[in-house]
């Protein structure tokens, strides 16, 4: 199981989670009660239930780096290319604009 923490703004927004069933998001509820908060995507509308996917919702997708700079990743870091979940971790600490991905430690019983 791979988990993030995503920020928005410097806020924990959400919480995204990659398990045998597929990925999960869900914002946090503390979030959820800002007046300014804003939905991290346009595809991930502020609300209280959680969204599951078979595949890495496309917004996580698109912060990854592509081309030349994901080469150079994919070489330093030793990742499997098709592993998104642990490119996205590992590569969009930083990311241009908004949000950003912290990576949560899990033990491995969880």
């Amino acid at each position: 199981m791979k988990k993030a923490k995503i920020y928005m703004h410097k806020k924990w927004a959400g919480t995204l989670i990659e398990n045998e069933d597929g990925f999960h998001f869900k914002y946090e509820k503390d979030y959820l009660k800002d007046k300014k908060a804003e939905p991290i995507s346009l595809t991930l509308p502020l609300t209280e239930k959680e969204y599951s996917s078979s595949i890495l919702f496309p917004f996580f997708d698109g912060l990854i780096p592509e081309g030349w700079l994901l080469d150079i990743a994919e070489k330093n870091w030793k990742l499997n290319i098709r592993d998104r979940m642990s490119i996205l971790l590992v590569t969009c600490k930083d990311c241009i604009g908004a949000v950003s991905v912290k990576p949560i430690e899990t033990s491995e019983n969880e």
